[in-house]
């Protein structure tokens, strides 16, 4: 085994992972089409014709619908305001309880704020990196009104358990899929299978029209009130039928015509961008299940991946040094990543969301403690400890790396692991070496990565 690149040794790879490019002519026509039309909007903020959008809204709202067999699928201008729909039709009133994981993107819990409701934060599957129906179960009490499931990194929750324990309860279910379009749970598509739930269409997922998300729903009930909420819906309650107008305030929360056709013709393209991700990551698996003190994510029978994220447990003390460390071990063998996505691995993903100041000062809307003061008696608290499976992920367990995707093949996965094979081989040359520590999050990566672009 050579030399490691990080003690001064020779790099495995030097030349760049090659970046991601996903637009090409058929977005390009679908834009021209629409800037031709001269109508980069079709909605009215009133009953009518046009309060559901213009007709290429409509076309990419039935495609989705169609090809995973949702029966309502409704565009919004970003996932984040898609969540704060989703909320808000599914009657979350202010001192409500909406179980959480606190391992997302904010906006999975910030969403439940926007409505006065308070999130409850369950632990995590270390498996799956998703809610534990155990932990999720202990966390049920008189005032729990929903349980907000998030698919993390693209591989579904154990959905049927916490269906199970929601319809004890007489809970919903509100399905966070930002990072899973397309995917399957036992067969089942995920999105549906709750009351409530959606995909994002930011830059960075899968398919995307820079910013943008998509709500779906098998319940008319629930698709109304989304729409309502989407198109100032305080307009049009009365034409609409809807005598419970909670949460009927509505705003823009619309999608543009333009971004419309872009995301038709993006939509096309997923079947064939998840199967590519499938196949780097089943040869990165084969790689890298043997090595100890590195645990791939176990896929079980019916259910598929996405591959937001390629995520990877490390264990210290089998390893024998730090992931820090293992890290910087790692990238020292590769191109230095000029963009995110070339990044070989980032550790802990985010910091637990209860750590952050809004929970541990209890201050949302308003300086008066609102919503954490709404139940009287109650007292919220959001201590260190509260998840001890996520702090343990995001203190020295998960790895993830964004290099399962577009752009790269079996050659470019193939450098990636000699990489980590290459690392695992010379833990011992390692284990006295002192680097300086701290740790960097995909959202750190990020922000280094960008600021140093040309």
């Amino acid at each position: 085994m050579s030399k490691l690149a990080i003690l001064g040794g020779t790099p495995l790879r030097t030349n760049d992972f090659p970046n991601r490019v996903t637009m090409g002519e058929e977005e390009k026509r679908a834009a021209l089409r629409v800037l031709d039309s001269d109508v980069l909007s079709g909605f009215v903020g009133a009953a009518g014709k046009f309060f559901n959008g213009g007709k290429e809204v409509v076309a990419f709202e039935e495609l989705w619908a169609n090809t995973y067999g949702f029966k309502n699928a409704i565009s919004v201008n970003s996932w984040t305001t898609g969540l704060q729909v989703a909320v808000g039709a599914s009657g979350i009133e202010p001192g409500d309880e909406v179980i959480c994981p606190p391992y997302s993107m904010s906006a999975s819990a910030s969403s439940v704020l926007f409505y006065g409701g308070i999130p409850i934060f369950a632990d995590l599957d270390p498996n799956r990196y998703t809610l534990d129906p155990l932990s999720v179960e202990r966390c049920v009490t008189p005032r729990t009104r929903a349980i907000m499931v998030v698919h993390l990194f693209g591989y579904p929750a154990d959905i049927d358990a916490i269906m199970a324990i929601a319809q004890r309860h007489k809970l919903r279910v509100i399905e966070d899929a930002a990072q899973a379009p397309g995917i399957f749970y036992k067969g089942r598509p995920v999105g549906t299978i709750g009351d409530v739930g959606g995909f994002s269409l930011n830059f960075h997922k899968h398919i995307h029209t820079g910013e943008g998300g998509l709500i779906v729903t098998n319940s008319d009930e629930t698709a109304l009130r989304c729409r309502l909420i989407r198109n100032h819906g305080e307009n049009a309650t009365e034409e609409y039928g809807v005598e419970d107008i909670s949460n009927m305030i509505g705003s823009n929360y619309r999608f543009t015509e333009l971004q419309a056709a872009i995301g038709t013709e993006q939509f096309k393209k997923l079947k064939g961008f998840l199967t590519h991700r499938t196949l780097l990551a089943q040869y990165l698996d084969s790689r890298l299940k043997s090595l100890p003190g590195l645990t791939i994510q176990q896929i079980e029978s019916g259910s598929t991946h996405s591959y937001y994220m390629y995520p990877v447990r490390f264990d210290e003390e089998v390893v024998g040094i730090s992931r820090n460390l293992f890290l910087r071990a790692v990238a020292a063998e590769l191109p230095k990543p000029r963009f995110w996505d070339t990044t070989p691995f980032a550790e802990g993903y985010v910091k637990p969301l209860y750590l952050n100041p809004i929970y541990q000062k209890k201050i949302a809307i308003g300086k008066k403690g609102f919503p954490f003061n709404c139940n009287p008696g109650i007292t919220y608290e959001y201590p260190k400890g509260l998840c001890p499976v996520t702090e343990k992920l995001y203190e020295k367990e998960l790895l993830l790396s964004p290099l399962v995707r577009e752009g790269m093949d079996i050659g470019d996965i193939k450098d990636f692991a000699d990489a980590i094979e290459k690392v695992m081989g010379s833990i011992k040359e390692l284990q006295n070496l002192s680097v300086e520590s701290g740790s960097e999050s995909v959202y750190d990566a990020v922000k280094a990565i960008d600021d140093n672009v040309d």
